[in-house]
């Protein structure tokens, strides 16, 4: 009985938990494409129109476009170029063979191989040219003209509806192949390049030999989020506050930015965090901002267009608010120290203010200050194995 158990489970499918939140976005966003959809494919291709305005396929095309909206069978090019390809298909071998059964059978084995060969496998496109087959003497009277409408109408408008609902649901589509480091060079990010790299995942899925319904991108994703989770349970617990700089130096948005540069060259540090009495943390200003704003200044010489930012010159009166950062990436003193890991390794950030419940400033963060942890931690480690 076990064992009957056991085998019956594998028919039903072990799928991600869905928050209800997400559930209710993924019904509305089905009923507004297909309602929109319907409605647009009948102001332009006419209410009398013979061919039908929403085939059957479109419906399942919403599954994967709101429901799943990161699976690779939901991407742009698969939803379009899979939809337009099989129904090619369909109306080809509808015309080469009269036998409806035989064509259905080689219209969607061919529209699988091709979407195949192209990158474009959609599986509702299998029912499209299926639809092109058996769909009924106005579908076969149009032939080719069923490509382009109801399909690519009917493709182009439901995409075009996905694209907006997502996005401005907080979803990324359509997902990237590959996300950009913040330095726009081909090196991975340095959080990337030890353990499970991009490469060893598609030489994995290479030797998998069968279609993942998860982009290499999205599931190498997982994985890095998955070793931060070990990583955070492995270092002992080490938070922001056990590893912070306290006595932190300041400025206001008031402070001149000479002054604010005097204290950076007094301190030998390369940030600053801004802050209010009222609003607490509000920004920060770093060398690099100096840097950027000396470049854009006017004088040909470096040293006058630092000394023009700062106040050297007629500009004695320039504040901290004219050139600081104002939105800036901060953590709690109960953040674990592996959570800083992706924003100071891959998006290039040197410097994590600390702040409390209020947002008020409680100290700051820095890469040396990770790297030393991080350090120490493995020494601690390697000398209770060595005494074990």
């Amino acid at each position: 009985m076990p064992q009957v158990r056991a085998y019956l489970k594998r028919f039903v499918p072990s799928l991600v938990p869905v928050s209800h939140l997400d559930r209710i976005r993924s019904s509305l966003g089905a009923l507004l494409g297909i309602l929109l959809t319907g409605f647009i494919s009948s102001y332009a291709l006419g209410a009398d129109a013979n061919l039908p305005l929403l085939i059957a396929p479109m419906g399942a095309s919403a599954v994967l476009l709101f429901a799943a909206p990161s699976s690779p069978l939901a991407q742009p090019w698969s939803l379009v170029g899979g939809n337009i390809v099989s129904s090619l298909i369909g109306v080809t071998v509808a015309l080469m063979i009269q036998d409806p059964v035989v064509a259905a059978a080689v219209a969607v084995g061919l529209a699988i191989a091709v979407m195949l060969l192209l990158g474009c496998l959609h599986p509702p496109s299998g029912a499209v040219a299926l639809t092109a087959v058996l769909g009924g003497p106005a579908i076969h009277e149009a032939g080719y003209w069923f490509v382009l409408s109801p399909v690519a109408v009917n493709s182009v408008v439901i995409l075009l509806i996905a694209l907006a609902f997502n996005n401005a649901m907080g979803r990324r589509y359509p997902h990237l192949a590959q996300t950009p480091t913040v330095h726009g060079t081909s090196d991975p990010a340095p959080s990337h390049r030890l353990g499970i790299v991009p490469e060893d995942l598609q030489a994995v899925l290479a030797q998998y030999g069968e279609v993942v319904d998860v982009s290499p991108t999205e599931l190498d994703a997982l994985i890095h989020q998955a070793q931060i989770r070990a990583f955070n349970r492995r270092s002992g617990e080490i938070t922001c506050a056990d590893i912070m700089s306290r006595d932190v130096a300041t400025v206001t948005p008031e402070t001149s930015l000479r002054q604010a540069y005097q204290v950076l060259h007094k301190h030998k540090i390369k940030a600053l965090p801004v802050v209010t009495a009222t609003d607490g943390l509000v920004g920060i200003v770093t060398q690099t901002d100096f840097m950027n704003h000396a470049m854009l200044a006017p004088q040909a010489g470096f040293r006058q267009r630092l000394g023009n930012v700062i106040g050297l010159g007629k500009n004695a009166s320039r504040l901290v608010s004219d050139i600081m950062t104002r939105r800036v990436q901060s953590a709690l003193p109960e953040t674990m120290i592996a959570k800083l890991v992706p924003p100071m390794a891959d998006m290039g950030l040197h410097h994590m203010p600390v702040v409390d419940a209020n947002n008020h400033l409680v100290g700051i963060v820095t890469q040396s200050d990770l790297i030393a942890a991080l350090f120490q931690r493995r020494l601690e480690r390697d000398e209770d194995r060595d005494v074990a």
